[in-house]
């Protein structure tokens, strides 16, 4: 069975803080992906010299079959390339979601072995259930 972030971590993993330096941040921008029925996916991008940063990736759990994921990471991917003109996307991914990483590795994402440790003591991430949470870096080139 898939580890899910709820399997690994508690509390609240992102504060209205947070959404608002993002939504608000001149070197980034929050994609939303809408249907009918109201927001089915989002995504938060930052911008850097040579590479935007991808996160916050949100896809509603009803809908994640649908394939507003694929849609929502293959658009970010085309506003970095083309709004922003950079080369390449980099993401960090907690290295317990095996399942994840591989969903990103289908679509051409590498790890690269980067590590970085869990931030402990900042609950705005979450409150770790276990005691060994990691993030890798996860890049893709954008042709």
């Amino acid at each position: 069975m898939p580890v899910r972030k709820a399997d690994l971590l508690g509390g609240q993993r992102v504060d209205a803080e947070m959404v608002a330096a993002a939504v608000t941040s001149p070197n980034g921008t929050v994609l939303v992906t809408e249907d009918g029925t109201g927001i089915v996916a989002c995504c938060q991008l930052e911008r850097h010299d040579d590479h935007t940063c991808f996160g916050m990736f949100a896809v509603a759990p009803p809908r994640q079959r649908d394939r507003p994921g694929r849609q929502s990471l293959a658009e970010a991917e085309r506003f970095a390339r083309e709004q922003w003109h950079v080369g390449e996307m980099r993401m960090t991914v907690i290295t317990q979601r095996a399942d994840l990483i591989a969903w990103y590795e289908r679509r051409g994402y590498t790890r690269t072995g980067e590590l970085t440790s869990f931030p402990y003591g900042d609950k705005r991430f979450g409150v770790p259930r276990r005691p060994d949470p990691a993030f890798e870096t996860l890049t893709r080139k954008l042709g």
